[in-house]
C-alpha cells in the first residue's frame, strides 16, 4: 500500500541536533566513566549539574579507577525514579517508568530490563554510604552526561529535559512546515479529495470510507463489523464487491475493507493530526443518511486523547467519513455524534489510533475475509434454553444515543397455537427517562432482532416481547385493564410491552412511548 504520509524528516534533523554526541570510550554495552585520575580524587574538587541546578551530595562524589561515583539515594532521587535497597544480597534495585536497573555492591556488572551492562567500577560501601557509578545510573534512566575535565564539572541532562527539547524542536518544526504549506479553501479541499471518499453498503448498515491505497479502504469498525458482504460506491457510480477486512481494531472502531479490484482513484494524504487544535476549522466528506460524498465544515470543538470533538454537521452514514484539515489532509475518520442535542455534539477518530491500525498491516497482505458472525447460521432444533442464552448473550444489551440499557430475565416458551414467545424486562428507570426520546432506536433494536431470529427460524412464528416492570406500594391508576396486579401486603405491580415484535411471513413491530 503506497500511503502519502506526512513525513518526519525535517523533525529528525532539528530533534538530532539537540542529542549530545557520546563521550570517547562509551560502548552500548559498556558504560565507563570519564576519565578524572588513576586514583581517588578529592571529592570536593567534583560538582554535579543537573539540568542546570548544582545537586548538593552528601557524601560527596568520589572517583575509582577514572570512575564517578555518587551517592545511591541522591542520585536516584534526583532522577525522579524508585530506589530499594535488599541487604541480604546487598542488591541496588532501581525503576523509572519502564526501565528496571539493579546492581550488586562489589559486582561489575549492572542489570538492566534484564540484560548485563558490564562495569568498569562497582557499586561500592565507603563509611556507612552507598555509592554508585553516576555515568551507568543516569544514561540508563535516559539522562544524557557531560564532563569537563578542567573544571570537573559533571553536567546531567534528565530525559525529562530531553524530551521537553525534542518537543519544543518538533512544535518549531511543525510550524516550519505549516508556514510553508498554502491553505486550501473549502472548494479546493473538496476539488482534491471528494473522489478519494467512497460509501459502503452491507445487508445491515451504510456507511463511508477513505481510500488510503489502490484497492484498501479505511472506515469503522462499525460499519463493517457484521457484514458478511459489501459494496463500495465510487462518486462516479462504480460498484465495486469487498473481499473481506484486512484489519481492524474494535476499541478504536476502525478498519481497513480490500475491494476485489482497483478503485482507481489515488489515495488521501495522511496528515498526523498532532498539530491540530481546538478552533481550527474542519472539512467533512462522507454519506450521511445515504446522501453521497456529503460536504460539511465546522470548527474543533474539543480534543480527547481517544477523539476529536468537532461542530462539523455528520449524521447516520457518515461513520467512516474523512475529516480534513485546511490542507487537504486526513485528519480524522467521522464516527459518531449525540443526536438529541443543537449543539452539533459529534466526533471524529484521530490519526494517532489510524497509524496504530496501520503499523499493524503486515506486507504483502495475507488472507482477507469478512469476521465470523456472532450469531450461528441456524437455531433449528435448538431447546428454548439453548435460544434463551444466546437472546441474553447477543441481545442483552440495547444501545441508544442516551447510552445503554440491559435486557434482564430473558424467557423463552413454545406452544403450538402462538409459536416461540420471547420475553425480556427493560430497565424501568431508564425507560422512565428516556423511552420516548428513543423509540425509533428501540423499534430500530426490534427489527433487527427480528430479522435476524427468522434468519435462523425461518419456520417459526415469533413474538418478541420487552416489558416495562415496576413494583409500587401504591395502586397506581390510568394504566389498561390487565397491566396493573394486586400483589398483596399493599403492593401493586406494574407490567405492560414496550416492544412488541411479531412475524412469520411478515413483520409487525410496536414500541410504545
Amino acid at each position: 500500500m503506497k500511503l502519502k504520509m506526512k513525513q518526519h524528516m525535517l523533525l529528525s534533523v532539528l530533534a538530532a541536533g539537540l542529542v549530545l554526541a557520546p563521550l570517547s570510550g562509551l560502548s552500548p554495552s559498556h558504560a565507563a566513566a570519564a576519565p578524572v585520575s588513576t586514583a581517588a580524587s578529592q571529592s570536593s574538587t567534583i560538582s554535579v549539574f543537573l539540568d542546570g541546578t548544582k545537586l548538593i551530595l552528601s557524601p560527596s562524589p568520589i572517583v575509582t579507577n577514572g570512575t564517578t561515583l555518587v551517592p545511591m539515594r541522591a542520585i536516584f532521587t534526583a532522577l525522579n525514579a524508585d530506589v530499594a535497597w535488599e541487604p541480604e544480597t546487598k542488591t541496588i534495585i532501581a525503576s523509572k517508568g519502564n526501565t528496571k536497573i539493579s546492581l550488586q555492591i562489589g559486582t561489575k556488572q549492572a542489570i538492566k530490563n534484564g540484560k548485563a551492562v558490564k562495569l568498569d567500577v562497582p557499586a561500592q560501601q565507603r563509611n556507612g554510604a552507598t555509592f554508585v557509578p553516576l555515568r551507568f545510573v543516569a544514561e540508563a534512566l535516559g539522562a544524557d552526561v557531560a564532563m569537563d575535565s578542567k573544571t570537573k564539572v559533571i553536567r546531567i541532562t534528565s530525559a525529562e529535559r530531553l524530551y521537553a527539547a525534542r518537543e519544543e524542536a518538533w512544535r518549531k518544526a511543525q510550524e516550519a512546515l505549516e508556514a510553508a504549506k498554502p491553505k486550501l479553501t473549502t472548494s479546493k479541499i473538496v476539488q482534491l479529495n471528494d473522489e478519494k471518499v467512497v460509501m459502503i453498503n452491507t445487508k445491515r448498515a451504510q456507511g463511508s470510507g477513505v481510500v488510503i491505497g489502490g484497492n484498501q479502504i479505511l472506515t469503522n469498525y462499525h460499519v463493517i463489523a457484521d457484514a458478511s458482504e459489501a459494496t463500495v460506491i465510487t462518486i462516479d457510480g462504480d460498484s465495486l464487491e469487498v473481499e473481506g477486512i484486512v484489519a481492524y481494531d474494535e476499541d478504536y472502531d476502525l478498519a481497513v475493507i480490500q475491494t476485489k479490484q482497483e478503485i482507481g482513484y489515488d489515495p488521501v494524504l495522511l496528515g498526523t493530526g498532532y498539530d491540530l487544535q481546538k478552533g481550527d476549522h474542519v472539512v467533512a466528506i462522507g454519506s450521511p443518511l445515504g446522501v453521497q460524498n456529503t460536504v460539511s465544515e465546522g470548527i474543533v470543538s474539543n480534543i480527547y486523547y481517544d477523539a476529536i470533538q468537532i461542530s462539523v454537521p455528520i449524521d447516520h452514514g457518515s461513520s467512516g467519513g474523512a475529516l480534513f484539515n485546511d490542507y487537504g489532509e486526513l485528519v480524522g475518520i467521522t464516527s459518531s455524534g449525540i443526536d438529541k442535542s443543537s449543539a452539533d455534539l459529534n466526533f471524529a477518530i484521530p490519526m494517532s489510533n489510524v497509524f496504530s491500525l496501520l503499523d499493524s498491516i503486515e506486507y504483502p497482505v495475507g488472507e482477507v475475509a469478512f469476521l465470523p458472525s456472532r450469531l450461528p447460521d441456524t437455531l433449528v432444533g435448538s431447546s428454548t434454553d439453548e435460544i434463551r442464552k444466546l437472546m441474553e448473550d447477543e441481545f442483552g444489551t440495547l444501545p441508544t444515543s442516551e447510552g445503554e440499557t440491559k435486557l434482564e430475565r430473558w424467557n423463552v416458551s413454545r406452544d403450538a397455537k402462538s409459536g416461540l414467545l420471547i420475553t425480556a424486562i427493560i430497565d424501568p428507570s431508564f425507560y422512565m427517562l428516556y423511552g420516548h426520546s428513543t423509540v425509533d432506536e428501540l423499534r430500530y433494536w426490534a427489527v433487527d432482532a427480528g430479522a435476524e431470529l427468522r434468519r435462523m427460524l425461518p419456520e417459526d412464528q415469533i413474538q418478541l416481547v420487552v416489558y416495562y416492570e415496576q413494583v409500587f406500594n401504591f395502586e397506581p391508576r390510568g394504566f389498561k385493564e390487565g397491566e396493573v396486579t394486586n400483589l398483596g401486603n399493599g403492593t401493586w405491580r406494574v407490567r405492560y410491552p414496550v416492544i412488541d415484535m411479531q412475524e412469520k411471513d411478515k413483520m409487525h413491530v410496536q414500541v410504545r412511548s
